[in-house]
């Protein structure tokens, strides 16, 4: 990749990995579901302005309706959610760790359950090793090392899950732009979202959160998904999905160091060394490091 390239997927790292710290800012005084409805809503305004000035509004045909909304389902609606529970209880760098188990249950679903992608040896070794580290991560709880909430480990995975399978479904809007297919699945999720926030509003009002907790509301949705997705597809249209895909090794590193230096969390040594398994997992599973050592290619 360019210096030009290198230096996006780093930007894109740090600021995917802040969305876990801007989260557990928001989520103490926002409830989750209004929270995700906050953070879909205020993307995709900003992408529908994007479309406009690219004149690509016309793409977002009525066709186009259901499968928005399963995409807005399983890429936004469900991971954000889970992933937001889960960060009531627990920090941000563990929830950005459980999170990128992502790609391992990507194989899981494209390789197992629906057979779209071939099985190579690296990949089931990798898929092995992710999860030999989630297994230890899951440990330090249930052996009272750790005190974060089990249920809310299995929230974040969930989320994962959710987007291995939005990235199967994903296949299909293929032809389409894929600043266009950002646009129609956060307008889906916002439909979707919009009757769960208001129902799980409470007694909970616009004027309770802080500016604090709004600033973070706005990188979250702004900064966070929407500027974030534009990078994304700069990335992926100059270098690749494969380089794009390192992104995925950043982000819990960068939401680790985040959440070190602002919010003063710390993991368990277990918790430390499942995360170092889950990382030697994911490269494993890239296989381009076996591949320069004279491996078979994945």
């Amino acid at each position: 990749m360019s210096l030009r390239n290198w230096i996006m997927l780093i930007v894109l790292g740090a600021i995917w990995g802040g969305a876990f710290l801007f989260a557990k800012v928001a989520v103490a005084e926002i409830p989750p579901f209004v929270l995700v409805f906050l953070r879909v809503s205020s993307a995709c305004a900003v992408l529908l302005l994007v479309l406009h000035h690219q004149r690509l509004l016309g793409k977002l045909t009525l066709s186009l309706a259901g499968p928005f909304l399963i995409m807005g389902l399983l890429n936004n609606a469900v991971p954000f959610s889970l992933l937001f529970l889960g960060q009531t209880v627990i920090g941000a760098g563990l929830a950005s760790i459980l999170n990128a188990t992502t790609p391992i249950f990507t194989v899981i679903v494209a390789g197992l359950l629906t057979r779209q992608e071939a099985l190579h040896a690296n990949r089931i070794a990798g898929v092995l090793l992710g999860v030999a580290g989630v297994t230890v991560m899951l440990s330090s709880s249930l052996s009272g090392v750790a005190s974060d909430p089990v249920w809310a480990q299995l929230s974040c995975l969930g989320a994962a899950v959710s987007y291995a399978c939005a990235a199967t479904y994903a296949r299909r809007f293929k032809s389409l732009p894929s600043q266009v297919a950002a646009t129609g699945q956060l307008m889906g999720s916002s439909l979707l979202m919009l009757p769960i926030a208001l129902l799980s509003m409470g007694d909970w009002s616009l004027a309770d959160p802080s500016l604090t907790a709004w600033m973070n509301v706005l990188a979250l949705g702004i900064l966070a998904t929407a500027i974030a997705y534009l990078i994304y597809f700069q990335l992926l249209g100059e270098a690749g999905a494969t380089n794009a895909s390192l992104v995925t090794l950043i982000v819990p590193a960068s939401a680790l160091f985040f959440g070190w230096l602002l919010l003063g969390e710390n993991l368990s040594p277990l918790q430390l060394g499942g995360f170092a398994i889950l990382l030697v997992g994911l490269v494993v599973l890239d296989g381009r490091l076996l591949q320069r050592k004279g491996a078979r290619p994945a």
